[in-house]
């Protein structure tokens, strides 16, 4: 497993959004955990639940409403982006998202970036919404939206240089320099065939939306170019001087 902890990728302008955003999530899991893990009750309240979306769970959505004051189904997808299962949960999400998010937004800017971030997250949502119509299990985590900054990073910087760590034991890993290419490239064949390998599971527990990553990766790939992220850089030109004899 590739863990990115840094790219040799310079960025120009201070990463506001993608600072703001990592804080957001950190103070959203304090409010709402218990200990090191978010509350049930929490997850039911923020936490994106596909039967519900699509109203397949009468019951269900009956004792959300009846729980959580104003509960609303879509309005969930946007706090779902907030929550988080746990400490390694919100610690691995906030690490991809400083990593490769400082880029995008420095070249997307400060109000194009924000958008195009929950853009994402709703992406990943409704695809694994629509993977797992029928779930009455809460989905929960900035995944989704993180997935499409990778999905945007690997578009504009292919051949940036990741160094990330390979553990082999718990305190005991080495580095590696990859080409983001490389290092996504895995990170995305790992989420979709764990995704594809998860169609017609109906556990009650939970566990990884693999689809989610995948359906957010898709949306920042392809809506990075209608934003702006493969512009033409503006250059300075040095006038030359006419030859003179």
């Amino acid at each position: 497993m590739l863990i990115p902890i840094r790219d040799l990728n310079p960025y120009r302008r201070f990463p506001v959004w993608t600072i703001g955003l990592i804080a957001a999530n950190v103070v959203a899991f304090l409010a709402v955990s218990r200990g090191l893990s978010i509350s049930q009750d929490a997850a039911y309240q923020y936490g994106a639940i596909p039967c519900d979306l699509l109203d397949r769970c009468p019951q269900l959505s009956a004792q959300l409403d009846s729980a959580f004051a104003g509960h609303s189904p879509l309005f969930a997808i946007f706090t779902s982006m907030f929550m988080h299962a746990n400490v390694l949960h919100i610690g691995f999400n906030m690490l991809f998202l400083w990593v490769f998010g400082n880029n995008v937004e420095d070249r997307l800017g400060r109000i194009r970036f924000p958008i195009f971030y929950l853009l994402c997250g709703f992406g990943a949502a409704f695809a694994h919404i629509l993977a797992s119509p029928t779930s009455a299990v809460p989905t929960i985590g900035a995944s989704g939206a993180v997935s499409g900054i990778l999905g945007a990073y690997a578009l504009v910087w292919p051949s940036a240089t990741i160094i990330c760590i390979i553990p082999i034991f718990i305190l005991i890993f080495f580095t590696v320099r990859t080409p983001a290419w490389l290092m996504i490239g895995i990170w995305f064949v790992i989420q979709l065939f764990s995704g594809v390998g998860s169609l017609g599971q109906t556990g009650a527990e939970g566990g990884v939306a693999y689809l989610a990553h995948v359906g957010g990766f898709l949306t920042g790939l392809i809506l990075i170019i209608p934003f702006g992220g493969r512009r033409t850089q503006r250059r300075e030109i040095t006038p030359a001087w006419p030859d003179t004899t």
